[in-house]
């Protein structure tokens, strides 16, 4: 149950009876009141901006109105104290026996408490890391896979039909130059002497393999072909042998996709999926033939000063026309791009979701304007962009990787500080801000390190359990109904606990709406310093303790309470790709 729908749900039930209200209905919008929690939780449990937003539609003061609305809602069962505060916000405390029953209702949920329906079953295609295929993840990527995967976990937990897809850019000069890198040591393999790496060519040793692979299947054989004979060979063991690599990096990660799209597929045919897209855009009034202006700054690759074949984007949003047919006849990559939504949108999705690096914010108006133009405004395109990632040491600059050429590898980050740490640490920024991630802070066991300390609440729930078990060793905690004696929940600090514990179905809605997932890591922070709080004032007060060897009834309480902390922390992780251990030494 959502806390605060719940009572937003009576507060505007209480509204519609008022008489004020009554007289002027057909002028008043419900659609602005909120219920949320107070900034300051001395003020109260829940906080609604009603008469704020109704005072001035209803001719009357905030005040006055909050007063009225407050006498109304003295009369719910479940509200202990109601006050007015400034020019007219409405403070609400609940009843220690609201807070008891919604225990209950968490704890016979366990981990399903907090699912939501707000995504109602949208089809929603979230689209991440689609790396080009030349080579392993590095750190870059990192933060895409992590926060396109955690994005796609929270708006399924939301209620959304979500699929993970990747877009493999396998089309392009790139594939050309991976090519052709691989077919350079393909010859070193055969044991020619290749010396230093040419410009221009991938230089990492991770093409070594791929080579020695090349000549255990075709010895000399390719070495005796024209380029144009061995180049689409090598291009596809290449390609092969990348994505090998990229989904081992992205399974080390806990990232799994339900979807990988060639952009091959959509130039095989003679093109016909892209020319096809085109087609629709023009049935659609939104192509022409005509000449751009050259573009301040440096012109981009796809430009040309002649008459081209043009995307109207200006028409729905674009900052300029788009190129999708060059003079030559080829198809410019934006053209890959409107074939590529179209198949989305032909496979009916009504949301799709693309995360992209920094590097690539040019892209946000074009893709906007283009799910306006192929959709006819229909499907909800978003660009989230992944701000870059500074890796450190004890504060030093991380150097690059030798195996890689010129990067650091995701696989080596993981390896040194294990992938929830980097999970979880993806997270713990809005992805739109830059994200420095230092090796030593993220292993370090202290509250200044939030995946330890959140994983360290879960293990501390799991502990008092075991201390449940030495206490009272006929207890049988795997029938034990955790719910039966919440009523004996009453004490100040456990109630603020099951109040943080209420927010939880209200941030997964909230961050799964504004697909922010860092909301949830933030959260879960919050949570484990609520119950490391509540953990420590037993440890000074023995009548605060989870396990009181005197008191069975209340001790089972209070497991109930501590398997509700642990329920939500374990759902929260899950959906971040974090695991929720039971021990931590």
């Amino acid at each position: 149950m959502n806390l605060f729908a719940d009572f937003e749900n009576r507060i505007k039930n209480a509204l519609e009876v008022l008489d004020i209200i009554k007289e002027k209905r057909s002028e008043v919008d419900f659609g602005r009141v909120a219920v949320e929690p107070p900034r300051d939780q001395s003020h109260g449990d829940v906080a609604t901006n009603a008469a704020m937003v109704l005072a001035k539609p209803l001719g009357t003061n905030p005040r006055a109105l909050a007063d009225i609305i407050a006498v109304a809602l003295r009369g719910d069962p479940d509200i202990s104290e109601v006050s007015v505060a400034g020019p007219g916000f409405i403070n609400i405390r609940l009843s220690t026996g609201y807070w008891q029953r919604l225990l209950e209702s968490m704890i016979e949920q366990g981990t399903s408490y907090g699912r939501s329906t707000v995504g109602a079953s949208k089809k929603a295609n979230v689209e991440y890391v689609s790396a080009n295929p030349t080579g392993p993840m590095h750190v870059g990527h990192c933060r895409g896979a992590v926060v396109g995967d955690a994005l796609a976990n929270l708006m399924a937990f939301a209620g959304y039909d979500v699929t993970k897809e990747y877009y493999i850019n396998d089309a392009g000069s790139q594939i050309d130059v991976l090519a052709r890198s691989v077919f350079l040591r393909y010859r070193e393999a055969l044991g020619e002497t290749i010396g230093e790496i040419p410009s221009g060519l991938y230089p990492g040793d991770y093409l070594v393999p791929v080579g020695q692979a090349l000549a255990e299947e075709y010895g000399p054989r390719l070495h005796n072909m024209s380029e144009e004979d061995w180049l689409p060979i090598v291009k596809d063991k290449a390609i092969d042998a990348m994505m090998t690599m990229i989904r081992e990096d992205l399974d080390a990660l806990n990232v799994h996709h339900d979807i990988f799209f060639s952009e091959r597929a959509l130039h095989a045919g003679g093109a016909q999926r892209i020319r096809a897209a085109i087609n629709d855009l023009t049935f659609k009034g939104h192509v022409y033939r005509g000449t751009l202006p050259p573009p301040k700054g440096q012109l981009p690759e796809d430009w040309e000063d002649r008459e081209q074949t043009l995307f109207r984007s200006t028409e729905v949003g674009d900052d300029i026309d788009r190129p999708l047919i060059k003079s030559d006849g080829s198809y410019t990559y934006f053209a890959a791009d409107v074939a590529y939504f179209k198949d989305k949108f032909d496979r009916g999705y009504d949301e799709m979701i693309y995360v992209l690096g920094a590097d690539h914010g040019g892209y946000v108006k074009r893709l906007e304007a283009l799910a306006r133009a192929v959709s006819g405004g229909k499907a909800k395109l978003t660009v989230l962009l992944c701000q870059l990632v500074k890796l450190f040491r004890n504060g030093e600059p991380v150097k690059m990787s030798k195996r890689s050429g010129n990067f650091v590898t995701l696989r080596e980050v993981v390896d040194e500080v294990g992938r929830d740490a980097v999970r979880f640490m993806m997270l713990y920024r809005k992805s739109s801000e830059p994200l420095d991630f230092d090796f030593a802070k993220v292993t370090e066991q202290s509250k200044d390190n939030p995946v330890f300390y959140v994983q360290y609440a879960h293990a501390r729930c799991a502990s008092v359990f075991r201390q449940a078990q030495k206490a009272f060793p006929d207890l049988d905690i795997e029938s034990l109904d955790l719910a039966a004696h919440a009523n004996l929940i009453c004490e100040e600090n456990e109630l603020r606990l099951i109040a943080k514990l209420a927010e939880y179905p209200r941030i997964v809605e909230a961050a799964a709406v504004a697909q922010e997932p860092h909301r949830l890591a933030f959260y879960l922070y919050d949570l484990a310093s609520s119950f490391h709080g509540h953990w420590s004032k037993g440890s000074e007060n023995a009548d605060l303790r989870f396990v009181n060897d005197k008191n069975r009834q209340l001790s089972v309480a209070r497991l109930g309470l501590v398997h509700a902390v642990a329920s939500v922390l374990k759902s929260g992780l899950a959906i971040t790709g974090t695991a929720a251990p039971e021990e931590m030494r």
